[in-house]
Formats: structure tokens, C-alpha cells, sequence
């Protein structure tokens, strides 16, 4: 993934797109950085890591986004939501509320979930096996209202 993310950073440059081009040196820097939290310069992150520092810096930008509209900043909201949008290109496509909904219930069923203190076995199940293509913040606030 990381040798995709750098390609297409070289196909941006070379095409003149500074929007793309801006956005894929911060992310490549946002997983260099990683890389040396994680004391991994020299094996790299796995896919999983990487898009673990992908869905967090989509989630700041869409975060941004929401200051800036908040404040009056449209131009700078869609910068944010720009830059957004291609992070998410290399992201796995998320699931829909009704489908984490259905792997809600499931996994409140096989835990034998009953209320709130079995809240995070049942979002660390979901999580598990969703990975990426669950959003942390919908799966507890679905979790949260199927279990009071």
C-alpha cells in the first residue's frame, strides 16, 4: 500500500496536481512517522498499521472540516474535505449503519451481551472483524444504543 501511495504521489507531481501532491507527502510523512513510533524504519508497516494512519488522518480532515463550516470557512472545509477525499481512496469502502448494525446484533448474541458493561467486548468483536471498514465512532454509538 505504502509503495502505491508513493507512485501515485509521482504521477500527482508530475502532473502539476499540488492539491493531490500536498495531501500524499503528508500522509507519506504521517506514516514515516508512524514507522518510527512503531520502531519499524527498517520492516515498515504492515497494510493493517497504514490503514490505521490513513483512517485517522481522514478523520482529522473531516473533523477540520466541521471547525471550519462551524466558523464560516468554506474555502478552507473543502480544502479539508478535498484532501479527505483522497486519503479515502486508499481506504477499504465503509460499512453501511445497516450492515455494522447486523454485526451488532450478531456478535451481542454470540457474547451473550446484556447491557452496558459488555459494550466494549461487543465493539472490540465487531472492530475485529470489520477492521477498517468500520468506523470506531458509529460501531459505539450503534453498540451504545442497542445495548440500553
Amino acid at each position: 500500500m505504502r509503495g502505491r501511495i508513493e507512485q501515485d504521489l509521482k504521477e500527482a507531481m508530475l502532473s502539476g496536481d499540488k492539491a493531490k501532491t500536498e495531501t500524499l507527502r503528508i500522509l507519506k510523512s504521517a506514516l514515516q512517522n508512524e514507522a518510527i513510533n512503531q520502531k519499524a524504519q527498517d520492516t515498515g508497516l504492515s497494510d493493517e498499521q497504514i490503514q490505521r494512519v490513513l483512517s485517522s488522518e481522514a478523520k482529522k480532515r473531516a473533523e477540520a472540516a466541521e471547525l471550519y463550516k462551524n466558523a464560516g470557512e468554506t474555502e478552507r472545509a473543502e480544502k479539508e474535505l478535498a484532501e479527505k477525499q483522497v486519503i479515502e481512496a486508499y481506504l477499504p469502502e465503509q460499512m453501511s449503519e445497516e450492515e455494522l448494525a447486523s454485526l451488532i446484533d450478531k456478535h451481542i448474541q454470540t457474547l451473550g451481551a446484556s447491557g452496558m458493561a459488555d459494550m466494549g467486548k461487543v465493539i472490540g468483536a465487531v472492530k475485529a472483524e470489520a477492521g477498517a471498514a468500520a468506523d470506531g465512532s458509529t460501531v459505539a454509538r450503534l453498540t451504545k444504543e442497542k445495548l440500553r
